[in-house]
């Protein structure tokens, strides 16, 4: 645990190796990559954050994406750390495109950056089922049935991947949630900050996500690039069939190859 200006930041950790530092999305906890951190610590150390106004970590002082990713970076640079690459999910991601050049990381520098399901992009978005407000529910059945119709809404593409764990975490996590991620989530800029990232970047999205058209990314991961650094690394983008915008867990083995196999490559390039 870190403390910023006040804000507590709670950090898990798992296995050993090169550090790999995870971020949840938007109504969210670290439970978001309940299916990817026992297979990824296998190979590496992973730190996976409760992020400021989440789960159990604090409230960050600055309402705003600019005060959110200061303190969560003036809280990794805390950590005994030189070197990391950084998996964001959703809002999660949005804010490790910001954190991967932000100058509060002091010492820490960022070699790779993997965004799945990412906010901030800016394209067209696809749902087509209305959420239920969960703070209405007056009994566990019916917050339990609110849970699973918002997960099949936005989150899980097939209904029957919907199980227990599920709607537990989803739960959990929004009843935690103090930061209101919406607004940033739409208003883009993903491409921009990303473009002044150096490394090499994987975009992973499910091809039901709601969140975005696939008929977009093209243009996305273009923009990414352009007034990129001379010498930037390429954009990767990989599609998983039928997944939906959680495609981590509904998509796990799917997922935890690809993040394996571009991970690696760091590994081999640090031997």
């Amino acid at each position: 645990m870190t403390s910023v200006d006040g804000c507590e930041v709670v950090w898990r950790s798992f296995g050993t190796g090169p550090t790999t530092v995870m971020l949840h999305g938007g109504h969210g906890n670290w439970q978001h990559w309940a299916r990817n951190i026992e297979p990824l610590s296998r190979t590496r150390r992973l730190l996976v954050p409760d992020m400021p106004g989440f789960g159990e970590a604090g409230l960050a002082p600055c309402p705003d994406l600019p005060g959110f990713v200061d303190v969560l970076a003036r809280s990794l640079a805390q950590l005994p750390l030189d070197c990391v690459d950084l998996v964001g999910f959703s809002f999660g991601a949005l804010v490790a495109a910001h954190l991967a050049t932000h100058a509060g990381l002091v010492q820490v520098s960022v070699d790779r950056l993997a965004l799945i399901g990412p906010a901030g992009h800016g394209g067209p978005r696809r749902m087509t089922q209305a959420l239920v407000d969960w703070r209405r529910c007056e009994s566990p059945s019916a917050l339990a049935n609110a849970m699973r119709h918002n997960l099949a809404a936005f989150m899980i593409a097939d209904p029957a991947g919907i199980d227990d764990a599920a709607v537990a975490i989803h739960t959990e996590a929004c009843r935690a949630t103090r930061f209101r991620s919406k607004g940033i989530s739409r208003a883009g800029g993903l491409q921009d900050v990303l473009a002044r990232f150096a490394g090499p970047i994987l975009m992973i999205w499910g091809e039901k996500d709601v969140t975005m058209s696939p008929e977009s990314l093209a243009e996305v991961a273009r923009n990414a690039r352009a007034g990129a650094p001379a010498g930037a690394q390429p954009v990767s983008v990989q599609l998983v069939p039928h997944a939906g915008h959680w495609v981590q867990y509904e998509a796990h083995q799917q997922v935890n190859t690809m993040l394996n196999a571009w991970l690696r490559q760091r590994a081999q390039t640090m031997t």
